[in-house]
């Protein structure tokens, strides 16, 4: 048997497993936690949830670009949660009442005085924007390993401070 006929084989076995057990509907949930800690979102919103499990899961199978995006979804969520749980959500609302880009969104988050948002994530929240922005717009940015290990610390304060101000946990 030559090395095409194996591959091919391969192939059809693959496929013909995939058939028959196809990866979940709604998502797997990651086995591991190398970007955010699952405790975190753990028993807040079901759809938080499975943001986190995708920022964990992308990134463990070296998906950066979409770990990024995700990162920048969860956090552009929770502002908008926070607002919510406020009673205040028509201030990131244009007059369609769209929500803001997530650049009104963190401006307007930081200014609010229903809270006192930390030092810590008023500095972080544009580095996790800029970041998810440029995976997600920047036609030749790939997001590196090393782009998402350096807003872990971010991540995990804005995350967290979040989701308490939302009262979400």
């Amino acid at each position: 048997m030559d090395i095409e006929t194996a591959l091919l084989g391969v192939r059809q076995l693959r496929d013909s497993i995939r058939s028959k057990n196809p990866p979940p509907e709604e998502g797997a949930p990651s086995p591991d936690e190398p970007v955010i800690y699952f405790s975190l979102v753990r028993n807040s919103r079901g759809y938080l949830e499975k943001i986190v499990h995708q920022i964990n899961g992308s990134y463990a199978n070296g998906w950066y670009d979409a770990s990024a995006v995700m990162i920048r979804r969860l956090v552009e969520t929770l502002i908008i949660e926070v607002f919510e749980k406020h009673g205040i959500a028509s201030k990131i609302q244009n007059a369609n009442g769209d929500f803001f880009y997530l650049k009104d969104l963190i401006n307007t988050l930081a200014a609010e005085k229903s809270w006192n948002l930390s030092k810590n994530s008023k500095g972080a929240l544009p580095r996790l924007k800029d970041v998810g922005d440029m995976s997600a717009h920047s036609r030749r940015f790939i997001a590196q390993r090393q782009d998402i290990d350096k807003l872990m610390v971010d991540l995990r304060i804005i995350v967290q401070e979040l989701v308490t101000l939302a009262q979400l946990k």
